[in-house]
C-alpha cells in the first residue's frame, strides 16, 4: 500500500527585518570596494546568537544566488561546557544552508585587560588565519547599531576622547561590519520570521561584564526619557569617527617623524595644537612597545602638560612612570624613554 506524500514544506516568505539585512550585507561590501560584478570571498564569524544567525541566514541566500562566496566560521572559547556542542550545531546549520562551515577552538586566559578581551583577541586571530588560508577577502561579524550604542556609552563611562567615542568602523583592516546600520531588535525578527534556532549565550546576561551592564543601563534610559538613545549614540560615534579620523590624519606627519625614537627634541613637538600633540605623543608611546591599554587620556594628558612647560617647576626635568617598568624623562630639551627604570 502506498501513500500519497503531501506537498514540499513552504520556505517562510520574506519578512522586512531580513530583507533589510541582506541589503546591509551587499551595501556594505560595496562601500569597502568590492568592484561591481565580482563575486566576493568572505569568512562569516557566527557565535550562534541572533546576530550572527541572522547574517549568516543572510549571506547564505547570497551565496546560493552566486552574489558571494562564503564560508563561515564559529569560535569555541571553551568557556563554558556547552560551547563545543554549540558550535558543532551552528556549522551544521550553515552546511544545512549551503555554506561551507568549520569550528575554531582557541584557548583563553585571562590577561590584564580581562577575559572578554582575552577572548576577543583569539577570536580575531583565528578568524583572520582563516581568512588567509581561504584566500578571503573579508571577515563578516554581526557587531549591530546597538552593539555601537553600547561601545560608545562605555567610552563616556571610561571619560575617553573622540577616537574612542567613534566606536566601530564600518571596515577596520580586513574586518567588515555589515549591521552597523541595524539594531538588534531586526536581527530577531530576522530569525524569529525565518525559524532560524539560535543560542543566547548566557555571559550576556551576567552582569559582572561591563557591556552587560551598559545593555541594561540604555534599555533603562530609552524607557525612562523615551527617547532613542541607541540610534543617538550610534550617530554620536559617527560624528565623532569624522572628527578624529581628520585629526589622525593631521596628526601623522608629526607622528611619523619621532616614532620609534627614544629620544625626541622637544622642538619637534612645538607648535603642535592639543588634539594633535596627544595623538601625536600616544602613537610615540605605543611605537616604544607601550601597551595602549596600560595607558589612559589621563596619562596622555599628563605628559602633554609637562611638554608645554618644562622645567617650569624650577626642576631641570620631570620624569613620568609608565607601566611594565618604564619611563618618560622631560628635560629642557628632549623628550626621553627608557625602559627597566627600576634598575636607575
Amino acid at each position: 500500500m502506498s501513500t500519497a506524500e503531501g506537498p514540499p514544506p513552504r520556505r517562510p516568505s520574506l519578512d522586512p527585518a531580513s530583507g533589510a539585512i541582506r541589503n546591509c550585507v551587499r551595501e556594505a561590501l560595496a562601500l569597502v570596494g568590492q568592484p561591481s560584478g565580482q563575486q566576493p570571498n568572505v569568512i562569516v564569524a557566527v557565535s550562534g546568537g541572533a546576530d550572527s544567525m541572522a547574517l549568516l541566514h543572510a549571506c547564505a541566500f547570497l551565496h546560493r544566488r552566486g552574489e558571494l562566496r562564503a564560508h563561515a566560521v564559529t569560535v569555541d572559547h571553551g568557556l563554558q561546557p556547552s560551547t563545543a556542542e554549540v558550535a558543532r550545531r551552528v556549522a551544521a546549520i550553515a552546511e544545512s544552508w549551503g555554506v561551507p562551515a568549520e569550528v575554531a577552538t582557541v584557548t583563553v586566559e585571562a590577561g590584564g585587560e580581562g577575559l572578554e578581551a582575552a577572548a576577543r583577541d583569539a577570536r580575531y586571530g583565528v578568524l583572520e588565519s582563516i581568512r588567509a588560508v581561504h584566500a578571503a577577502k573579508w571577515v563578516l561579524t554581526a557587531h549591530t547599531r546597538s552593539d555601537q550604542a553600547e561601545t560608545v556609552l562605555l567610552g563616556l563611562m571610561r571619560g575617553s576622547g573622540t577616537r574612542s567615542l567613534a566606536g566601530m568602523a564600518l571596515r577596520t583592516d580586513t574586518v567588515v561590519r555589515p549591521l552597523l546600520g541595524i539594531e538588534r531588535a531586526s536581527t530577531v525578527a530576522s530569525c524569529r520570521a525565518q525559524g532560524v534556532e539560535v543560542w543566547n549565550d548566557p555571559m550576556n546576561v551576567d552582569d559582572s561584564f561591563a557591556r552587560v551592564r551598559a545593555r541594561s543601563l540604555l534599555a533603562s534610559l530609552e524607557t525612562d526619557l523615551g527617547q532613542p538613545i541607541t540610534a543617538n549614540l550610534a550617530r554620536t560615534a559617527e560624528l565623532c569617527r569624522a572628527d578624529a579620523d581628520c585629526l589622525d590624519e593631521l596628526a601623522e606627519a608629526s607622528a611619523a617623524t619621532i616614532r620609534g625614537r627614544t629620544k625626541v627634541s622637544l622642538t619637534e613637538m612645538a607648535g603642535l595644537e592639543d588634539a594633535i600633540l596627544s595623538r601625536v605623543v600616544r602613537d610615540w608611546l605605543i611605537s616604544l612597545d607601550v601597551p595602549a591599554q596600560s595607558f589612559g587620556a589621563a596619562r596622555v594628558s599628563e605628559l602633554c602638560a609637562l611638554l608645554r612647560e618644562p622645567g617650569a617647576s624650577g626642576q631641570t626635568h620631570a620624569r613620568l612612570s609608565l607601566p611594565g617598568d618604564t619611563e618618560v624623562i622631560v628635560t629642557e630639551q628632549s623628550l626621553i624613554f627608557r625602559r627597566d627604570a627600576k634598575t636607575v
